[in-house]
């Protein structure tokens, strides 16, 4: 049985192709730091469940058609269910549901600040979980990214007085943290089948249960409104921001390194928070932009920590 690697998939960051590389990378940044502010004015029309259920479906949908066309669409493997079931259940089904909740509390600039905390997390629960003891640069990332963290969520961003800003800033910290438990499943998982052969079983799984979710918590979705504003919304939050950024990530991602893509996923929280300045005013404070800072400056440490043992 052939396992599935980064080696067997071939790495390949240097040479004539690496300009193509980091150019399909910086639009899959773009698109994705994007569809936080575009989430968040689909909220407006559609409940948090249903539009995670919704994404995950219209993705899942595209994502099969891709593969057939290629014809690489294959059943999964015994032996890849546990990340089948890690990955729909705690990064699809957890990390989405949990941050579109988070967004109807919060404003947009912080949550996707909060939500790609998650290389922080990784440090931590390797630490807790596996009895990893960080690196002398892993733990100041730690301390820095959270310092970045505990500015961010101080008395004077958050109004820590409401209630939906206590229920958004947990959401969002459960959501990381459930990210990250998948990060470090995926890093020990030996891999029979390529990711992108998993994910659209991955996304209709998470979209199963979310759609029973909402139904039970939301209603029916009979209540939403579909108009041609909306359908373009959930058009670029799930064909185009779900599954075609999976398929760059996948495609163009395994051919860089995961010190490279750490680095090129923290370009996201910066694309969203300039964005949702840009589209809804949200109110950038010197210690927004201090917190930010530190944020992004510990999760760069902590990728720097971890290139020995990628």
């Amino acid at each position: 049985m052939k396992v599935f690697t980064q080696s067997t998939a071939g790495i390949r960051e240097g040479g004539a192709g690496a300009k193509g590389n980091y150019m399909w990378l910086l639009l899959m940044v773009l698109l994705w730091g994007a569809s936080w502010p575009v989430t968040k004015l689909a909220l407006e029309s559609v409940p948090p469940l249903w539009l995670a259920a919704i994404r995950f479906a219209s993705a899942a949908l595209c994502l099969f058609g891709y593969l057939i066309i290629r014809g690489q669409l294959t059943v999964p493997v015994r032996a890849d269910v546990p990340i089948l079931l890690s990955v729909a259940f705690l990064q699809m089904m957890a990390f989405t549901g949990l941050g579109m909740l988070a967004m109807v509390h919060i404003d947009t600039s912080r949550a996707v600040l909060l939500a790609y905390t998650t290389p922080l997390w990784c440090v931590l629960l390797s630490w807790l979980a596996f009895r990893q003891v960080p690196s002398r640069l892993q733990g100041v990332a730690l301390v820095v990214g959270m310092s970045g963290v505990a500015v961010v969520c101080s008395p004077a961003e958050l109004n820590w007085a409401s209630s939906d800003t206590r229920l958004g800033a947990l959401f969002l910290v459960l959501a990381a943290v459930c990210w990250a438990v998948v990060i470090l499943h995926v890093k020990r998982h030996q891999w029979v089948s390529a990711p992108i052969a998993l994910a659209p079983w991955q996304m209709l799984i998470a979209a199963v249960p979310l759609s029973a979710i909402a139904y039970a918590s939301e209603g029916p979705p009979t209540s939403i409104t579909l108009d041609t504003s909306l359908l373009q919304l959930l058009f670029f939050i799930g064909p185009v921001a779900t599954s075609a950024c999976f398929v760059i990530s996948s495609e163009y991602g395994r051919r860089v390194s995961t010190f490279s893509m750490s680095n090129f996923t923290l370009g996201v929280p910066l694309v969203g928070g300039g964005v949702s300045y840009a589209a809804f005013g949200n109110t950038v404070t010197p210690a927004f932009i201090l917190g930010l800072c530190l944020v992004v400056f510990g999760v760069v440490l902590s990728a720097i920590g971890a290139r020995g043992t990628d």
